[in-house]
């Protein structure tokens, strides 16, 4: 091999090696993406009560005490209508995204505070309707109260859903939580009289599934229940470890990825603290500790959903205003 070859072999070897090096230096990476810690949203008395994160299309839902409606909320605070069905929403309480179906189930009440309340509905209203989350097409809607069938008060209040699509919703004026199937077909899931409300008060209020049961949050006392979604007779108290006081006026709930139930309470109608607080359970929610209490940053709190990369947000309309008459424009969702 003469000297002029082995030179240019030891040229061509380093220049493969310094191309190849090259080659798999990694790319620049994009910096994470981070939620935003406040997001203040307008709209004229909007009044929000329930808020829901629709991850594919990168927005919260709210629903309107007020005005009956679903609102897209983006992470910049921005607001349009996403639903809006005069004649039947009255007031969107609670409502939960169904990803994997691209649908919305919201719960529909009327607790006088809203524009479209009625003689006709008033603490008379317990619905449950679906909606496209791409165009705010209404896929159905059942009227509870009819299939309680028993014309006493009603107030769908809430309402979350099962890997198969049953969605459950809690009433907030009888002790009633109805099961709603894919194709809207309703019935009484359980009724006991544990669950009635305080005369005068409203009664159950959050809810959140876990592994075949339902967690279920009691507003005028703050107890804590346990429902077996296929033995529902098997309804029992959830024994709060810590200060138990501190559910008092238990509000919205929504499940952790890590397994347990992050809430929020409220100083409505006198009683109570706003406050945001976190539920966990080794034994399947037959017990549960009250892991942290920490004072609300903003007052009234009645909501708290997942949000953009994986945060947890709290909901604050001032429905304490709302209640006395005189509703606000703003809301606030903050990051916990």
């Amino acid at each position: 091999m003469n000297r002029q070859f082995r030179r240019t072999l030891v040229a061509a070897a380093a220049t493969a090696v310094l191309l190849g090096t090259t080659a798999a230096l990694p790319a620049a990476a994009a910096p994470a993406y981070r939620a935003p810690a406040v997001i203040e949203g307008h709209a004229p008395t909007l009044v929000p009560e329930g808020a829901t994160w629709d991850q594919a299309h990168h927005r919260f839902l709210l629903g309107s005490l007020r005005h009956g409606t679903v609102s897209a909320v983006g992470t910049d605070g921005s607001v349009h209508t996403l639903v809006d069905e005069p004649g039947t929403l009255v007031s969107v309480i609670g409502l939960h995204v169904d990803q994997a179906r691209g649908r919305v189930l919201l719960a529909n009440g009327d607790n006088g505070v809203s524009e479209r309340t009625s003689a006709a509905t008033a603490g008379r209203l317990a619905g449950l309707g679906a909606y496209d989350t791409g165009t705010g097409r209404r896929l159905f809607y059942v009227d509870l109260a009819a299939v309680a069938g028993d014309g006493g008060p009603h107030f769908a209040n809430d309402v979350a859903f099962g890997p198969d699509g049953t969605a459950y919703v809690t009433d907030s004026l009888a002790p009633i939580v109805y099961r709603v199937a894919v194709d809207g077909t309703a019935s009484v899931l359980l009724r006991d009289e544990r669950l009635a409300p305080r005369p005068g008060g409203y009664g159950l209020n959050g809810i959140v599934h876990r592994d075949g049961r339902l967690v279920i949050g009691k507003w005028d006392d703050g107890t804590l229940w346990q429902v077996p979604v296929h033995r529902p007779d098997a309804l029992r108290q959830v024994e709060v470890r810590g200060d138990a006081g501190a559910l008092l006026h238990l509000d919205g709930l929504t499940g952790r990825p890590d397994g347990g139930i992050a809430g929020v309470t409220n100083a409505l109608l006198g009683a109570g603290r706003d406050a945001e607080v976190e539920l966990r359970s080794d034994d399947h929610w037959r017990t549960a500790r009250l892991a942290a209490v920490r004072p609300s940053a903003d007052p009234a709190p009645t909501a708290v959903t997942p949000g953009p990369a994986g945060a947890t947000y709290v909901l604050s309309a001032r429905l304490d205003l709302a209640l006395g008459g005189k509703p606000t424009d703003a809301f606030t969702l903050r990051r916990i």
